[in-house]
């Protein structure tokens, strides 16, 4: 049985960072991490090929090989799903879909041969035995949790890890908290599924194997949802394993912003070999994040929350939202303030969305504001609801924000603000990343001697290299990361 993997498209957006990539080489940022782990599930005499056609095309001649077609994809990749399923069709190959987008959409793809939904750990053992037994349903799904202690291995094998700027792996599904903004909770639960330190090891050792020294995401949705077992088990055992390795890996994830409240965890990520987390910061107005239920973040001074990570070693990269019921006229001046003192540099400001299942999806459903499913991409200026706000209002205060927080100005400014307060361990990856030397050289190129607003590159460039010399590397992929922002703003102003 020849079977081929494809992971559709994204479009370009603010999290792309497809402008960015083209300084160091690469195609797209992370492998298509569900349809690895689907592969390992299935069985090893099957013959196996993936096509991400965020680093190919998908042509005529895989497609001719492939005796069934898996296609994966999140919400966001639906354009480029739908045009997959088109081609498929018109040659004749049957196709097995899954994932977020499937999950949550499944009464949109009628046309899709077999739908394997939820987590595959528990629908696709289902959908083989039917297959082999040739008794073979349209739509498999479940309400349980699967049991991620039992998760293979993603089969690494099949792709080309030059092509991407990360790896990512993934240790716990399911969240603690329950925003109302949020699906996570719909698509796996409120109590967090951890797998054991073994497995990590595993995980960490089988993306070693294929050469890789870089980055690695994880990809978790809360990675500190079950602190006590992070402390007791896995964090000791990542940073032994980092050690014994070298410290290969500079490690990143997502978790609330409660992290700051326990040195010793923030202490213990950072040996481990974390350097960066993504928080959900959302707002700086409290009676959002009470409308929203945003429990970690209320009753406390954010910014010096997001101080405190910093300074421990941690990098903050901010997730905010304008849109909420309770938000005041004066929202987007506070935000554009907020992200500047707090020195978040990677700020990514979204309109408010519903996604499908989630509370507030509900909600605007039963008060009759609901518009359509949201695209998937909060950064596209569209919303799938009515706001209580005017929206025309709210979609210029929205452009306002990003205009003032990636114009040069401010953006070099916030790059200075961080790397004033970042304190990151002394001992670090032991060797020179050749990306880096080649994003050096492009940079002073592109940004240095071609971008009409090179003196800010210049004055951040001598600012870093004579006063804060250990953070130059860092400072430069932030000069990289500005014309990646300013390059996407200018894409979204003129559609």
């Amino acid at each position: 049985m020849n079977i081929l993997l494809i992971n559709p498209k994204f479009p370009d957006t603010f999290w792309s960072f497809k402008h960015a990539l083209k300084f160091v080489s690469k195609r797209t940022t992370f492998p298509p991490l569900g349809l690895l782990t689907v592969a390992s599930l299935l069985p090893h005499s099957w013959n196996k090929r993936l096509v991400d056609m965020n680093v190919q095309d998908l042509r005529e001649i895989e497609l001719k090989w492939a005796d069934l077609v898996f296609l994966g994809g999140m919400s966001i990749q639906l354009k480029s799903a739908r045009a997959v399923i088109e081609q498929c069709k018109t040659m004749g190959k049957k196709i097995v879909a899954g994932g977020p987008l499937f999950t949550a959409f499944s009464d949109e793809f009628e046309d899709v041969d077999y739908l394997v939904l939820n987590e595959a750990e528990l629908t696709l053992p289902q959908f083989l035995v039917d297959m082999k037994n040739r008794n073979v349903h349209h739509i498999y799904q479940s309400d349980q949790w699967a049991d991620v202690t039992t998760t293979p291995v993603p089969m690494w094998s099949l792709i080309n890890s030059k092509y991407y700027s990360s790896m990512n792996i993934q240790y716990s599904r399911g969240c603690p908290y329950d925003c109302e903004f949020c699906d996570i909770t719909v698509l796996y639960g409120h109590t967090p599924r951890t797998k054991t330190k073994e497995q990590m090891l595993s995980e960490l050792e089988a993306v070693y194997s294929i050469g890789w020294k870089d980055d690695v995401f994880i990809v978790d949705d809360n990675f500190i949802g079950n602190k006590a077992l992070l402390k007791k088990e896995i964090l000791p055992a990542i940073r032994q394993w980092m050690e014994r390795k070298k410290h290969p890996f500079g490690l990143n994830t997502e978790a609330s912003i409660n992290l700051s409240d326990d040195e010793e965890l923030m202490h213990m990520m950072v040996k481990a070999g974390f350097n960066t987390v993504f928080v959900g910061i959302e707002s700086p107005n409290e009676e959002s994040l009470i409308e929203c239920k945003k429990s970690p973040n209320r009753n406390r001074n954010l910014i010096e929350s997001v101080k405190k990570l910093q300074h421990n070693g941690l990098q903050v990269q901010g997730g905010f939202i304008v849109g909420f019921d309770s938000d005041p006229s004066s929202i987007f001046q506070k935000l554009v303030e907020f992200i500047q003192e707090s020195g978040i540099v990677t700020a990514m400001v979204g309109l408010l969305n519903a996604p499908t299942g989630s509370r507030l999806y509900k909600r605007m459903l039963k008060e009759g504001r609901l518009l359509k499913a949201m695209s998937g991409d909060n950064t596209d200026f569209s919303m799938n609801f009515i706001p209580k706000m005017n929206y025309d209002f709210l979609v210029n205060g929205y452009r306002s924000i990003l205009e003032n927080i990636y114009s040069s100005k401010q953006y070099y400014t916030r790059v200075k603000e961080f790397l004033r307060t970042y304190n990151p361990p002394k001992v670090r990856i032991s060797f020179v990343k050749s990306n880096h030397l080649k994003a050096l050289v492009k940079s002073v190129i592109i940004l240095g001697v071609m971008d009409k607003e090179r003196l800010h590159y210049w004055k951040l460039f001598f600012w870093s290299l004579f006063t804060r010399p250990r953070m130059f590397p860092l400072a430069i992929t932030f000069t990289i990361y500005g014309y990646h922002y300013k390059r996407i703003l200018e894409y979204y102003a003129a559609g």
